[in-house]
């Protein structure tokens, strides 16, 4: 199976532009059999859809890294969460450490520096769509961070229920014919936006991956079965 591949420079940084989905190769390998040699640049959890970025070459690969390392690179996120919050926007500053299992918690005094800005883009009876962006790149972070300001992510396993959504969760009276299916069975957490400056041509770069096929579902349900009469939020700028 062949899979899109997008460009900014064929000889330089190639930016691979897929909704991961459990069942998918890991992106290194796929990269690897496509174009030989690749550099990971940064990771996105397992589960999460979206941009992602790798370098093809060892010197913008340096450059990307620190980049990252700097945190002059901007990642945006989208997620559709549980709960209901009064604030429209924040910025959640929680120290997050790992267990010997390699989950994250918050441990405020020897934790390391996590901080996350997020925007309420819409909001449902008992569910938000969360713009995100992590000012800082620890593990976990987002999933983390909204879990404690009471809005796990859908479908997380690990900082939230981990239950499958289905239609009949939202649609009264909703006549189950024969098993079914749900509409999303992972966490509901994709990276939307990647912006950076290009290795060579020192350009600032924006990669966008829209939403994918199962949180769309999700989303267009929610605003027919549990919507608030709110007109619909456009993510602002930075967002």
């Amino acid at each position: 199976m062949r899979h899109s591949l997008y460009s900014i420079n064929p000889q330089d940084c190639w930016f691979f532009l897929i909704p991961k989905k459990r069942a998918l190769p890991n992106l290194y390998e796929i990269l690897r059999g496509e174009l030989g040699k690749v550099y990971v640049v940064h990771r996105i959890d397992k589960e999460t859809s979206g941009v992602i970025a790798f370098a093809k070459t060892a010197k913008s690969h340096k450059k990307l890294d620190e980049e990252f390392k700097c945190r002059a690179v901007e990642k945006i996120y989208i997620a559709v969460c549980e709960g209901t919050i009064e604030s429209k926007e924040g910025e959640i500053d929680l120290p997050l450490a790992e267990s010997a299992e390699g989950v994250m918690y918050v441990m405020k005094k020897k934790g390391k520096e996590a901080n996350t800005s997020y925007t309420i883009v819409e909001h449902f009876q008992g569910y938000v769509l969360v713009g995100a962006i992590p000012r800082t790149g620890r593990t976990h972070q987002i999933r983390v961070h909204l879990r404690e300001i009471g809005l796990p992510i859908l479908g997380d396993p690990l900082y939230g229920n981990g239950e499958p959504f289905y239609l009949s969760a939202v649609k009264v009276n909703y006549r189950k014919e024969g098993e079914e299916k749900p509409l999303l069975n992972r966490t509901a957490l994709h990276a939307a936006k990647l912006t950076f400056e290009h290795p060579l041509s020192g350009g600032r770069v924006t990669c966008e991956a829209p939403l994918p096929k199962d949180m769309k579902t999700v989303v267009n349900y929610l605003r027919k079965f549990r919507s608030v009469g709110e007109a619909t939020a456009v993510i602002p700028s930075g967002f």
